[in-house]
């Protein structure tokens, strides 16, 4: 069922066109809200049930998940952001990729969805209120919450000497 998700969010990304002047991003829900990340952190979707947990790890660390012959560090993406009232227990793992190709995984409640989010929104929120994570309103969605800097995420944890 992950894969089919997965090939699916590919060939939604590959669908838009050029024209469609909006930023490629992953849409999932969150507690009550609806988050946003950019295609070009995404690198996979993939079952919950695969993490290890780490004895000792701070809180808003879940554990580690093998993902392509790396050990990955998992987040607790409500405990990082503070999004609180779940409204089904997380069943995936979205994997991203941040600077210095360096991989996380952070826990949501399901598969995101390929959207395009339009590019004087996201202006607009920028300048309204800049930070890791800006409000977008949007007519057709609602209230999407954009992860627009993922260094909060990828600052959450140390890094390793593999560079993961």
């Amino acid at each position: 069922m992950l894969r089919a998700r997965a090939d699916e969010l590919a060939r939604g990304a590959a669908e838009l066109e050029p024209e469609d002047e909006g930023l490629a991003v992953a849409m999932f829900p969150m507690g009550e809200d609806t988050y946003a990340i950019s295609l070009e952190h995404l690198r996979a979707a993939i079952p919950l049930t695969t993490v290890t947990p780490v004895p000792q790890a701070p809180p808003h660390v879940i554990g580690i998940v093998r993902f392509r012959g790396h050990a990955v560090t998992v987040l607790s993406f409500a405990a990082i952001f503070g999004v609180g009232g779940w409204r089904v227990d997380p069943a995936v793992l979205v994997v991203l990729e941040g600077p210095d190709r360096r991989l996380i995984a952070i826990d949501c409640e399901q598969i995101p969805r390929p959207a395009s989010l339009p590019l004087d929104a996201i202006a607009m929120a920028r300048s309204a209120a800049p930070g890791p994570v800006i409000e977008l309103a949007l007519p057709a969605v609602g209230r999407v919450m954009l992860l627009d800097d993922l260094e909060p995420l990828f600052g959450a944890f140390g890094r390793r000497d593999d560079g993961h």
